[in-house]
């Protein structure tokens, strides 16, 4: 099986997968990553109301075949800090 690589970064700290994962195609390590981003968000809302969270998938070769990106933007809109 193909080993992936996933990447991902909170907007002030990345973390550069340097082990790897063997899955069994480009889809399934798309999905690993995209199911990341939830996890990130809900892990580092308390540090602050506005943050872009970043995943990217390379390949064997060190390729980038995929990346997304999830902004998210915590506010109150009734004048509230």
């Amino acid at each position: 099986m193909p080993r992936y690589f996933i990447d991902s970064s909170d907007g002030r700290h990345s973390d550069i997968d340097k082990e790897g994962l063997e899955l069994s195609d480009d889809e399934t390590a798309r999905r690993i990553a995209l199911d990341a981003l939830p996890d990130m968000a809900r892990d580092k809302l308390p540090d602050g109301d506005e943050r872009s969270f970043r995943v990217c998938v390379r390949n064997s070769d060190g390729s980038v075949i995929y990346r997304a990106r999830l902004d998210l933007i915590d506010e109150w809109l009734d004048g509230r800090v």
